[in-house]
């Protein structure tokens, strides 16, 4: 592959963000590309029909545009003319013509919204290098432990969601509510995002996601094999710690003086707020969306770019024509000649780059529209050959651009990747279930036996592959065991105990 090849692949898996940083080195090096959004009088003059129609564009769905406004249009007029493209009801926010243009083509500036990230046209080191070489912050720690603790989209998906309600501080920021608030969000019960946030209370650093001081003391405590019956109660009474009624505090825990004293240096012992010994990351680098999704006053969906995460760049043509006359030996008009050039590949390329995006993210809405319209449990089963098969892209493109890459929809903001799980097939060769699907039909199955009868894992086979899923015992097992259900033998004794209890 030719480095300019090389570069475009790259370009892919950049977040806005990161072509932010990418542009603006290539600014700095290239005196033909300069940032957009000038004045009128320090911008340079375009009377293309071209601009004309970007404006005319631009006024037929948004109104008549003021002096400044149209300026705007035309200097960001970025991906081509404006336009919105219907996709399967799905519409995109994008441009129809790509820039282009060699040497001899045209005074007008080009121009291109685009925004990003580190390297260069010449492999140069740059912040975004330097960025990922730092160390990982809070939310970047979590969710790696998400994406390697959790082989179920559907799970990711609710932990992706608790963790943008994470505070600095390491607790979530909605406290008891955070749970319903999660649950209405994506349209499922309160149970599975409860279970999923247990599980993920049990990452790193101890005590992380609490929803309040107790909360976050009993997970450590739990951790270290401490959380008895004195400890709880320790936990739910901590206002008299502070109170320093220890009197009461004993009493209430059942322990003597000695005993308490113990307890209360195990719980100094801890750390009250884990996530503060990470770099933040929370509030000075929030998840900015890449790709923005909302609902059309039509029906269907309309897909766009973010647009404040796109910087603006232009090749200026008409300093290249000043330029270019002025120049006096062969050394110089071929530097020149190279950065107009290398100028306009870096136009087409992020015209690319967007325009393969917006298709990549408008078949996923397509593929994934019963999620966005139901909610979480109607996630289809869905890999990346499917989307690459259906926009005719290769498997590894469509892989490169949900790396890294966010979208913001009417039910949260999710990573592309979190919309690809795999599939459990059906006995009768119809439509496949997602993997999620079982999951939560095995739950069901549980949460409602009776106590006398205690499912075991043959029978729940059993009932699952009469509802028509093609699933082996060993499959069930591991189901069970990620929802976190013990087995039916112990099951069956946390019953009886608990009827026993009762009488």
């Amino acid at each position: 592959m030719t480095p300019q090849l090389q570069q475009a692949i790259k370009l892919l898996q950049l977040s806005n963000l990161e072509i932010g940083e990418f542009v603006a080195q290539e600014m700095q090096q290239n005196p033909l590309l300069e940032e957009g959004g000038h004045t009128d009088q320090d911008r340079p003059m375009e009377n293309t029909e071209a601009a004309q129609d970007r404006v005319a564009v631009a006024e037929a769905h948004d109104g008549p545009a003021s002096a400044d406004e149209q300026a705007s249009h035309i200097d960001a007029g970025g991906l081509g003319e404006q336009s919105h493209d219907i996709v399967d009801g799905v519409e995109l926010s994008g441009d129809r013509d790509a820039p282009g243009g060699g040497p001899g083509g045209g005074d007008a500036p080009q121009s291109f919204a685009a925004s990003g990230g580190g390297g260069n046209f010449d492999g140069e080191a740059t912040d975004f290098a330097d960025r990922m070489s730092r160390d990982p912050t809070l939310r970047d720690h979590l969710l790696e432990q998400l994406n390697t603790e959790f082989d179920d989209p559907r799970e990711r998906l609710v932990g992706a969601v608790i963790i943008e309600f994470l505070e600095p501080s390491g607790y979530l920021a909605d406290g008891d509510t955070v749970v319903g608030t999660v649950a209405a969000m994506l349209g499922v019960d309160s149970a599975p995002v409860e279970a999923v946030l247990g599980r993920m209370q049990q990452f790193d650093p101890p005590g992380i996601l609490a929803r309040n001081l107790a909360e976050c003391l009993a997970i450590q405590l739990r951790l270290r094999d401490r959380f008895d019956p004195a400890m709880a109660a320790l936990c739910r009474h901590l206002n008299l710690l502070a109170e320093r009624r220890f009197n009461d505090l004993g009493r209430l825990c059942g322990v003597d003086p000695s005993d308490l004293a113990d307890m209360i240096a195990e719980i100094r012992a801890l750390d009250p707020k884990p996530g503060e010994r990470f770099e933040s990351g929370l509030d000075a680098q929030p998840v900015i969306p890449d790709i923005l999704m909302r609902a059309s006053r039509g029906g269907g969906w309309t897909i766009e770019l973010n647009p404040d995460t796109l910087p603006r760049v232009l090749v200026n043509r008409r300093y290249y024509s000043e330029v270019s006359h002025g120049c006096r030996t062969a050394a110089d008009r071929e530097y020149l000649t190279e950065r107009l050039n290398a100028a306009n590949w870096l136009i087409r390329s992020l015209d690319q780059r967007a325009q393969t995006i917006l298709k990549v993210a408008a078949e996923i809405v397509n593929q994934q529209e019963e999620f966005f319209q139901h909610g979480i449990s109607r996630l289809r089963p869905l890999v990346l050959r499917n989307i690459a098969e259906i926009i005719g892209m290769h498997e590894s493109t469509v892989s490169r651009v949900t790396s890294n890459k966010f979208m913001s929809t009417p039910r949260g903001m999710f990573e592309l990747k979190y919309f690809f799980s795999t599939a459990i097939p059906r006995a009768d060769g119809g439509e496949s279930f997602a993997a999620e699907a079982i999951r939560h039909r095995l739950k069901a199955l549980i949460d409602g036996e009776d106590p006398d009868d205690i499912l075991s894992d043959d029978t729940l086979v059993e009932q699952l592959q009469g509802e028509g899923m093609d699933i082996a015992r060993r499959t069930v097992a591991k189901y069970r065991e990620q929802l976190g259900i013990p087995s039916s033998v112990q099951r069956r004794r946390q019953k009886n105990f608990a009827a026993a209890a009762t009488r």
